[in-house]
């Protein structure tokens, strides 16, 4: 009983030193307006819009106050990037998951940097094509299987830039960031099928990480080039590998068969030092993984593309790193849905781009809440030890009593002078989404 004690106290504190972070350090313009409104989040009831925020009793200001905060506020990024990078631990392997989501704005016109994007849709097979901004978002995923994503960088993406370039940056300024001369941490970087290609794993090269992604079905990679004959210009491509044709597939470097509680019967094979027809310089390894094979029709083998760190790891190991992506979409959702990410309809990019950080805030105080509230279900929810965002969601409030608040009361103010005399009225610049063409990005 006294370490339990000792632990809740240690997890209490490290929860007040956080909100005390970000409201010092974070929050540099409006920081009362700002902190008051990630509470607000926290209170976990439905809204209809984002005024009703400020109907909630943590938020003791005026509702215009609100929209000022964001739209007229600061917020410093190095410290929000910072303060995210401490709360992971910086011994074993740490595993985090790279994607791109979208704000959808169908009728915005006053909104830059919007573009043309991809969003999930269940009235679709896949997705369907929406306008608004694209973000990049790099989260670490504490366990795999549940769905706890923390934020630890999210970028909007303009429209002359590139995902992979985008991505990659964030993972460059989380390596510079967790950089340990000694090997006692690796950092693994896993991505979707997207990020599956030269440019992404070309990209990795002298970063203190390792890389996995998922690789298309339709690939061909090639393997080194033979020793030079003596004649003639230097081959640049060794043995073809295609995905689809099982005759063109070399003698694996690695194979092992396992059964796994949840993926039944594995069958895992590596091939080393294979490498994309754009870019022989580029070499990665070729893992496929064969899952439920003792079903009549087992589902669809998975490939991998993966970059070694600083040290090597058994195959088993290797391939259960990309069950650590799957959660980076529940908490995307949650965010969404429950967090009400989406919901504002601002005039102002930058304003989105402040409201996404106030977000990512609140997700994270929810992280470092679980182990500090008890689960409160509903009368048809069976109840959970290890709990969700929306089990914390719902229960956190008890902790407010705790936790207080750093944010000073309102001042009194008197009523406001209104729109200034003589001063002329101006509609916002108009902003259409750009349309990307089919040629990707150069990267360095």
């Amino acid at each position: 009983m006294r370490t339990l004690n000792t632990s809740t106290t240690k997890q209490l504190n490290n929860l007040i030193e956080f909100r005390q972070t970000a409201y010092d350090q974070i929050l540099t313009g409006s920081r009362d307006i700002q902190f008051e409104l990630t509470d607000a989040l926290l209170m976990g009831e439905a809204i209809g819009c984002f005024a009703e925020l400020s109907l909630r009793p943590l938020f003791r200001r005026g509702w215009s106050s609100a929209y000022r905060a964001i739209e007229e506020g600061k917020q410093a990024a190095r410290w929000l990037r910072h303060s995210f990078v401490q709360q992971v631990p910086r011994t074993g392997i740490q595993v985090y998951a790279l994607d791109t989501t979208m704000w959808a704005h169908p009728k915005a016109k006053t909104l830059s940097g919007m573009v043309y994007g991809p969003s999930p849709t269940k009235a679709l097979p896949k997705y369907s094509i929406v306008q608004g901004h694209q973000y990049s978002m790099l989260t670490w995923t504490p366990e795999a299987g549940r769905s706890w994503s923390l934020t630890i960088s999210n970028e909007r993406v303009e429209p002359e830039q590139n995902v992979i370039e985008v991505g990659l940056k964030q993972v460059e300024t989380l390596c510079l960031a967790r950089f340990d001369p000694l090997p006692r941490l690796l950092d693994v970087i896993v991505a979707d099928g997207h990020y599956g290609n030269h440019h992404f794993f070309g990209g990795l090269k002298g970063l203190a990480c390792a890389g996995l992604a998922r690789l298309r079905r339709d690939r061909v990679l090639y393997g080194p080039p033979p020793a030079y004959g003596g004649r003639g210009r230097p081959a640049v491509h060794g043995h073809r590998f295609a995905f689809k044709e099982a005759d063109s597939w070399p003698e694996p470097d690695e194979m092992i068969e396992l059964d796994h509680p949840r993926w039944g019967q594995v069958r895992l094979r590596q091939w080393h030092n294979f490498h994309a027809q754009q870019d022989a310089t580029t070499r990665f390894d070729v893992i496929l993984a064969e899952v439920h094979r003792e079903r009549d029709k087992p589902p669809a083998p998975l490939w991998l593309g993966y970059v070694p760190g600083h040290t090597d790891h058994p195959l088993e190991v290797v391939w259960s790193w990309f069950d650590y992506r799957w959660p980076i979409e529940p908490s995307i959702r949650f965010r969404k849905q429950n967090l009400h990410w989406t919901l504002p309809r601002f005039q102002d990019s930058h304003a989105c781009d402040r409201w996404t950080n106030l977000v990512d805030l609140a997700f994270w105080q929810l992280f470092l809440a679980r182990h500090l509230v008890q689960d409160q279900p509903l009368p048809w929810h069976k109840a959970q030890k290890a709990l969700t965002p929306s089990r914390v969601l719902r229960a956190i409030c008890t902790l407010f009593t705790q936790i207080g608040t750093p944010t000073q009361p309102p001042q009194t103010r008197g009523k406001s002078p209104g729109w200034p005399t003589g001063r002329p009225r101006t509609r916002p610049k108009r902003y259409k989404p750009t349309k990307r063409g089919k040629k990707t990005a150069k990267f360095a």
